[in-house]
């Protein structure tokens, strides 16, 4: 190894001693592993918990993918990285802009910069949204690897580090909406490991699971099996394993089991006009069937002349509407970056989300399956699980403050003992 410590973004990582899995579980809300652990299905996970080390963190607000994902990968919060969803309003433009380009991730990750240092590093995502940006600065010139379950046909030397990974794994590609496409992250990770012995692997899985089927379904009962057998199965090659999630789940429907939404942009345009707003649903991605294109969080960017006082004047007493931020109350509440935030910032209750107008959300992908989705501080609560002990600093530092889920690779690195 060339250094004892590396420093990215102000943080000194101790060099692994021994392979390090981080695993981000897509749609990890702690219930789930309550649950599993109560039912006696994950017996790794529970002895991690037991003989390691277990804490529920406080994840990145709005609790979405994006901006979870790279306040874990990069050890700080969506101020210092710049990605506070999956979508922007561009105010030049008035259109929307994705966030997911490695152009807007303004420091790099843990294992970008490890990898630069001579460290061989995987990273592998469910959602290729997510590969670019984990990506970013990565050098793959000494064995590191970097791919996505759902493009893993496409896989390139030049552009991801290998080649033929359905051949290595001998499978299929597996479906976008299947539990499948997070156990080949973690099915690929376990064969890299054993057979390349990276230095640190990146596993971020999908919420497909999460999204369809409550804890205690069988279903999601039989997906937490599946992990936890491979989280044993990495531990058995020798690796230090450490579970987070980028975001809870929960149930957001009516007493009859429809789903529960404000129509924000419907509201406002009946308030002020069509045109003089736009609601902008971070949460949209190319997974929309998981949730329609509905979260608990939404911003709101004012046009023509209306300013978002007189916004959150006419919003701020309707039901179902529980916070209602200014711009700028709404990143310092969350340690967010101020460019991309509209001028008003909107969070559901715990049952509601927040959605655009009726006409554009489509709720078919739900199949008639109640509307489980995340995105406000009620998805905000994420695990924090370490395969092996931490010291007594780390300790401390735990019983004093809810950690952040963006600690968890200092508390891998740094804690462990």
């Amino acid at each position: 190894m060339p250094t004892d410590t590396l420093t990215v973004n102000d943080v000194a990582y101790r060099w692994p001693d021994r392979p390090l899995v981080v695993v981000c579980i897509d749609g990890g809300d702690p219930e789930y592993i309550e649950h599993g652990v109560a039912a006696g299905i994950i017996p790794n996970i529970a002895r991690y918990m037991r003989e390691g080390f277990y804490h529920v963190a406080h994840g990145t607000m709005p609790s979405f993918t994006c901006p979870n994902n790279m306040s874990i990968v990069t050890g700080r919060p969506a101020s210092v990285h710049g990605i506070s969803g999956n979508f922007y309003l561009d105010r030049a433009t008035n259109e929307p802009v994705v966030m997911t380009g490695p152009e807007l991730l303004r420091v790099r990750s843990v294992m970008s910069e490890f990898s630069r240092h001579g460290a061989k590093v995987v990273s592998i995502t469910a959602k290729d949204k997510l590969r670019k940006q984990l990506q970013k600065d990565m050098d793959l010139t000494n064995g590191s690897v970097s791919f996505s379950s759902q493009h893993a046909d496409r896989c390139t030397l030049a552009e991801n580090g290998i080649e033929d990974v359905l051949g290595l794994l001998d499978r299929p590609l597996p479906d976008m909406y299947s539990a499948d496409l997070s156990l080949l992250v973690l099915d690929a990770g376990i064969e890299l490991l054993r057979n390349r012995r990276p230095d640190i692997l990146f596993l971020s899985l999908t919420d497909f699971i999460q999204h369809a089927f409550a804890p205690g379904h069988p279903e999601a009962d039989q997906f937490y099996r599946d992990l936890d057998a491979r989280f044993g199965a990495l531990e058995a090659l020798g690796a230090t394993v450490a579970l987070t999630a980028d975001h809870g789940m929960s149930e957001k429907t009516n007493d009859d089991g429809s789903p529960r939404v404000v129509w924000l942009q419907d509201i406002l345009d009946a308030e002020f006009g069509r045109g003089t707003s736009t609601v902008i649903c971070p949460i949209t991605d190319a997974f929309v069937g998981h949730h329609g294109a509905l979260g608990g969080f939404v911003r709101v960017y004012c046009h023509q002349g209306l300013d978002g006082e007189r916004v959150i004047e006419a919003i701020r007493d309707i039901p179902g509407l529980e916070k209602v931020w200014s711009r700028t109350g709404v990143a310092s509440a969350f340690d967010l970056p101020l460019e991309p935030e509209g001028d008003v910032a909107v969070m559901g209750d715990a049952r509601t989300v927040v959605g655009a107008r009726a006409v554009d959300h489509d709720l078919s992908g739900l199949k008639g399956q109640r509307l489980r989705t995340h995105g406000s501080l009620y998805e905000a609560d994420v695990p924090i699980i370490l395969s092996r002990p931490i010291g007594e600093v780390y300790a401390r530092r735990a019983e004093e403050r809810r950690l952040h889920s963006y600690e968890v690779f200092d508390y891998a690195m740094n804690g462990t003992v």
